[in-house]
């Protein structure tokens, strides 16, 4: 029998557009923060699992200078190199191999140094796609969303009213990179154009930032702090086919990992799910999430949206921190998820805060047009 892991604490360095300090320094403030605010000191982490990317840092085996600051130090420690929220993952079945009884991740990316679409055509085909430069993360999106667009007879103000949606929630985050009290419709379509049909404001930040977890056993979990967040249920997939051959419209790996995710939580319904956090590097893809999850039917997000379901006040509130819209450090993204969706199930989101849900779903994706996907479950 595997063992019940919980959330027992976290910590986030505010996302900014950019950051003065170093990446290393970012971490050792960060992790400090986290461990003394939570009274939890350095020798009861068993082990810590880091989230980089050696192509956003720009050199290999990039946590080879991150081991000292994320607390690390003669401990068992690894590294995942996609989204943060696959690092927990790796934590939980540490924990619930029995052969840990507490774990530390720490992710974190500095967007301003690295040029994220680039790094994101290394996901590429190298002999074809990559060669001729035309296709990125963002132009890629564009023909995802346009696919899903004209699929679903969707106009570019249907993927503008995600980011008034998201943006105007992501003011109310005091931690988020990028928000708007007041935002329309109107002044997403005026922004610049990256890629038709998307524009800057439906598109994520490049973002500086980092996200601190710490996991741990059941009876662990209950002396660390008396309001743990369990995780109810995970899982994982990724898209069968590459994307030339992939059907745009739909995110069926996110649908498979949802359904297993739900079924080891007991959950029947999506409905039961009183808040979702989820990544939505572009604004048609929270439409297409939200499908995918089982909120709506196929093409019908658009009209969740519409009917004021997925706002922070709605039947079922989806991204009330803003989102990574609002803020994006690769690495670190899908740990927002985690964390803000813990927030919401403690109580202690703020400004953004729903009206007390009991269980709580987060979700991270890697990979050119959300390749691969991850859910959560979470609950008190």
């Amino acid at each position: 029998m595997l063992r019940r892991v919980g959330i027992v604490a976290w910590e986030q360095s505010k996302s900014e557009l950019e950051k003065e300090e170093p990446r290393e320094d970012m971490i050792y403030y960060l992790v400090k923060a986290l461990l003394e605010k939570n009274e939890i000191k350095r020798e009861e982490i068993d082990t810590v699992i880091q989230c980089s990317n050696d192509y956003y840092d720009g050199r290999t085996i990039s946590n080879v200078f991150t081991v000292v600051p994320s607390g690390a130090y003669l401990k068992q420690e690894t590294k995942v190199e996609q989204d943060g929220a696959w690092a927990v993952f790796y934590a939980m079945m540490r924990i619930a191999s029995g052969h840990f009884d507490t774990a530390l991740v720490v992710g974190y990316s500095k967007g301003s140094e690295f040029d994220p679409w680039l790094a994101h055509s290394y996901c590429l085909d190298p002999t074809y796609d990559r060669q001729f430069k035309f296709l990125n993360d963002c132009s890629c999106s564009a023909l995802q969303a346009r696919a899903y667009m004209e699929a679903y007879n969707l106009t570019p103000q249907d993927l503008a009213l995600v980011s008034v949606k998201n943006l105007t929630n992501g003011a109310k985050n005091p931690l988020s990179a990028r928000g708007f009290s007041q935002l329309t419709v109107e002044q997403v379509l005026e922004s610049p154009l990256y890629s038709d049909p998307l524009r800057e404001l439906m598109c994520y930040p490049f973002t500086d930032g980092a996200c601190a977890i710490v996991l741990a056993s059941e009876e662990k979990a209950k002396k660390l702090t008396d309001k743990p967040v369990w995780i109810l249920g995970v899982s994982c997939s990724q898209e069968e086919a590459y994307l030339g051959a992939r059907d745009l419209t739909q995110l069926s790996s996110l649908k498979k990992s949802a359904e297993k995710a739900y079924k080891m939580a007991g959950i029947n319904s999506p409905s039961e799910i009183g808040v979702f956090e989820v990544s939505e590097f572009y604004a048609h893809q929270e439409l297409m999430i939200t499908e995918a999850l089982g909120l709506a039917e196929p093409g019908k997000g658009a009209e969740l949206l519409k009917k004021g379901d997925t706002q922070l006040n709605g039947k079922h509130p989806v991204n009330p921190s803003g989102g990574a819209l609002s803020a994006n450090p690769l690495c670190a993204t899908g740990m927002l998820r985690i964390m803000e969706a813990g927030k919401q199930l403690r109580g202690e989101a703020g400004e953004h805060q729903v009206d007390h849900p009991q269980l709580a779903l987060a979700h991270g994706q890697y990979g050119i047009c959300a390749q691969s996907n991850i859910v959560l479950i979470l609950g008190r």
